[in-house]
């Protein structure tokens, strides 16, 4: 009895030994199996993440922000390649200008300054012979252009007159910019300084080096800089700002773009984090964060009025300011949300085509296969209305044909639904698929990408604005930053000048010279309706 006793307690705890050791087992295949699901998770994440980073070193400037300074090396070799491969071109076409294309050259003056004769050949080009005392047959032309830099001193006398009645002695005054008893820079000199320092992109100690080696008149770099301050002050003092909001107010259209700068002044905000979550492309979040100071560009369609702003950051409230506040036209921009609030007080605002290609060019890559050629039809409409924008405007028409608008936002329709569909599901490292967000944004910013298509009085682009903007960007490659939002909206204020003006046909001399007279030109105020 007792030995059955015994081989049962054995048996049982044997069973407990199993149980034991089968828990034991189950508890190290659930953490075998959740550390599974975790290291299977991560393989993931950095699956995607390896994906967006190929993503993004893939991008150049024909699918992205990056401008074709920072690009990959490479980058503009395959563009043109892939451009060649994508441009039709008959094959009778050579390639350069075609007959009938007016070049440009230097012409012959009929009236020059200065005449001279050249010395005779002594021999033959031909068989070396001696041409002394041979008979004169003829001859040719040639023409030079070029300067002459003199430089000259006017002193002015200021008359005095005696007052009959008390005696007291009063002279004449001097031209405008001049003072009595000291001596002073002419307006070429400040032409000089101001057009160095603010087309050229050069810094006040070079500015001063060129101009004396170029002008031979030694000039400090702080009156360099002086000179921009002093043609600032008095475009302000004139109401430049002023009559330049009330032209633009009055334009049916504008473009408006911004870029980030740099400022040295501390006091300047820095950058922080942004306000909207679709400000714009993922590779631009860095460099276009809200709290950095901007320049803001406003132009109109054509070019001819120019108007830039220093904007101590990007946050929609100093955008909207930047924005003449008597302006209720049409207003061409990038994607940028922050002109959305202003809906209110607008007719319409129309998205940059250009910035949507390029959005639709980075999904395209992304595949698998042509699941995403959705987005290369996206491109394919957005051309094909443009063109049909185009040869409506050819043959004076002032809307496009309804039927033929109606096709083409079908076609937009279903494209977009295909994107989002197809990229609903899709994993991303940042959240939603690329394919997802743009179908997401082309099916709810629809109206504004088609406004061009309504209102002819809009491009379909910002590119007007982009160009604007280069003034300040290559300002900074060269020069690196401004001291302070003081100096950046000098700057600005010369630059808005001296663009508008050359845009009416007035060279930045004379430009200039009129702002030191203390009569500079001013924009055409609009027409009273």
């Amino acid at each position: 009895m007792s030995g059955e006793r015994g081989a049962a307690g054995e048996q049982g705890d044997l069973v407990s030994r199993l149980r034991a050791v089968l828990g034991a087992k189950d508890e190290q295949i659930a953490a075998l199996t959740v550390a599974l699901e975790a290291s299977l998770g991560r393989e993931r994440r950095l699956e995607l993440r390896l994906a967006e980073i190929e993503r993004r070193l893939s991008m150049d400037s024909t699918d992205s922000g990056t401008p074709s300074s920072k690009e990959r090396i490479g980058a503009k070799e395959a563009r043109r390649a892939r451009q060649q491969s994508e441009r039709e071109r008959r094959k009778d076409r050579r390639r350069g200008g075609q007959p009938g294309h007016q070049g440009k050259g230097l012409e012959r003056d009929p009236d020059p300054d200065e005449k001279k004769d050249a010395e005779p050949s002594a021999e033959c080009r031909r068989c070396r012979a001696s041409l002394a005392g041979a008979a004169a047959a003829g001859s040719r032309w040639a023409q030079v252009v070029d300067v002459r830099i003199v430089r000259t001193v006017t002193e002015w006398a200021l008359p005095g007159l005696a007052c009959p009645c008390c005696g007291t002695v009063t002279f004449g005054e001097p031209p405008p910019g001049m003072h009595a008893g000291s001596v002073c820079y002419g307006a070429v000199l400040n032409a000089a300084a101001v057009v160095l320092t603010a087309y050229g992109n050069v810094p006040p100690e070079r500015a001063a080096q060129v101009m004396a080696m170029l002008l031979g008149v030694p000039v400090s770099p702080g009156w360099v800089d002086k000179a921009g301050a002093r043609l600032a002050a008095r475009l302000g003092n004139a109401g430049f700002g002023a009559a330049m909001l009330a032209a633009l107010a009055g334009e049916k259209a504008l473009a408006a773009d911004e870029t980030p700068v740099n400022v040295l002044d501390k006091s300047a905000p820095q950058p922080a984090a942004r306000e909207d979550e679709d400000e714009g492309d993922p590779e631009e979040k860095e460099e276009t964060a809200p709290g950095a100071p901007h320049v803001l560009i406003v132009r109109t369609p054509d070019g001819r009025l120019t108007w830039l702003q220093a904007l101590a950051s990007r946050r929609k409230g100093d955008v909207a300011a930047g924005i003449p506040a008597a302006f209720t036209g049409l207003l061409m921009t990038d994607r940028y949300t922050g002109y959305q609030h202003l809906l209110s007080r607008l007719a319409g605002i129309q998205q940059c085509c250009q910035h949507i290609i390029r959005r639709c060019r980075a999904v395209i890559k992304l595949g698998p296969g042509s699941l995403q050629s959705w987005a290369g039809e996206i491109i394919a409409i957005l051309r094909e209305a443009h063109q049909a924008v185009e040869d409506a405007r050819a043959r004076g028409s002032t809307a496009l044909d309804a039927d033929l608008l109606d096709k083409l936002r079908q076609r937009y329709d279903e494209a977009a639904a295909f994107g989002i569909t197809h990229n609903r599901l899709r994993d991303w490292d940042s959240g939603n698929h690329p394919g997802y967000a743009l179908g997401c944004w082309l099916r709810g910013y629809k109206e504004q990408v088609f406004l061009f298509t309504r209102d002819f009085a809009v491009d379909w682009t910002t590119n007007v604005a982009e160009r604007g903007a280069k003034a300040a960007k290559r300002h900074q490659a060269i020069s690196g930053y401004w001291h302070s939002l003081d100096t950046l909206a000098r700057w600005c204020r010369i630059r808005s000048y001296l663009d508008s003006a050359a845009a009416h046909g007035i060279t930045p001399l004379d430009a200039i010279r009129a702002a030191i007279k203390g009569k500079p030109w001013l924009p055409p105020l609009p027409a009273i309706s």
